[in-house]
């Protein structure tokens, strides 16, 4: 896919995660807003990863360890065919498909189950890692929030992929600044953040996280062919709630689902990018 098709993949996701939202009155819209773009290259651009090699050993694996923003991968992942679109029809109704973290029960191509921040790296890794000695080619992409960075798992799984060399790595930090209640540097500071990475020998990409052509650029630098020797970190600056105005940069859209005034200018808003 062009940076245009990935494009035209988030907006479709971004319309069916607020619709899936909606529907189960549940919470995290926003954060799930502010990285539909990075999901969208994975899903329909970099990943090697179809409806069609799912069962394959060796396609690329991609882990979402940001779990509570369910309804923005399943979006993506339902708009690339590899779950059924109306599995989102229910999203959060008692015995439905989809729930409102990421799981691997009965979810084609998810690998774990996820939304207790700080395990998706270190699981990542384990893969990485099996895939290094037993010669595969397979690419492993995690998608991270910048808050999870507050995890001690976090910083010891950056030392074992630098120390290890596990230049199949990629990961994709959701950048957008607020966690839960406030700011990410008034919980927690996390700057100097990119240095912070580079000292654990990791390779980092301070990008635009909702510019297309970037990301794609960015994602591709994990081509194993390229050995650097480094794991690679893609830092992407996003906004929480992207693409709806009265949703960017508030905390309140963290927990709360839009009623049937919100969901129509949100849908006319998002429609229209």
């Amino acid at each position: 896919m062009t940076s245009t098709s990935t494009e035209a993949l988030a907006t479709r996701s971004r319309i069916s995660a607020l619709k899936a939202v909606h529907f189960g009155k549940t919470s995290h819209i926003g954060s799930s807003l502010s990285m539909i773009d990075l999901l969208a290259v994975l899903y329909g651009s970099v990943a090697n990863i179809s409806p069609a090699n799912l069962d394959d050993p060796n396609r690329d694996i991609v882990i979402v360890s940001k779990g509570h923003a369910a309804a923005g991968t399943y979006s993506v992942m339902a708009n690339v065919g590899i779950i059924p679109l109306d599995w989102l029809d229910d999203y959060c109704a008692d015995g439905a498909h989809l729930g409102g973290h990421v799981t691997s029960l009965s979810i084609p191509g998810v690998e774990l189950s996820t939304g207790s921040l700080g395990h998706g790296l270190p699981f990542g890794l384990g893969y990485a890692l099996a895939a290094k000695r037993s010669g595969s080619r397979r690419k492993i992409f995690v998608v991270m929030s910048d808050g999870e960075c507050d995890e001690g798992t976090t910083w010891e799984s950056a030392l074992v992929a630098g120390h290890h060399g596990l230049d199949n790595v990629t990961v994709a930090v959701d950048r957008n600044r607020l966690q839960s209640l406030m700011d990410t540097e008034d919980t927690l500071r996390l700057e100097p953040f990119a240095a912070k990475w580079r000292d654990f020998g990791w390779e980092v990409l301070d990008i635009d996280g909702h510019d297309h052509a970037a990301l794609i650029e960015a994602f591709k630098r994990g081509d194993p062919s390229d050995t650097s020797g480094k794991p690679r970190i893609v830092i992407c600056n996003t906004t929480k709630g992207k693409g709806v105005s009265f949703m960017e940069n508030q905390v309140l859209w963290h927990y709360r689902s839009p009623d049937d005034e919100h969901l129509a200018l949100a849908l006319a808003e998002v429609s229209a990018l």
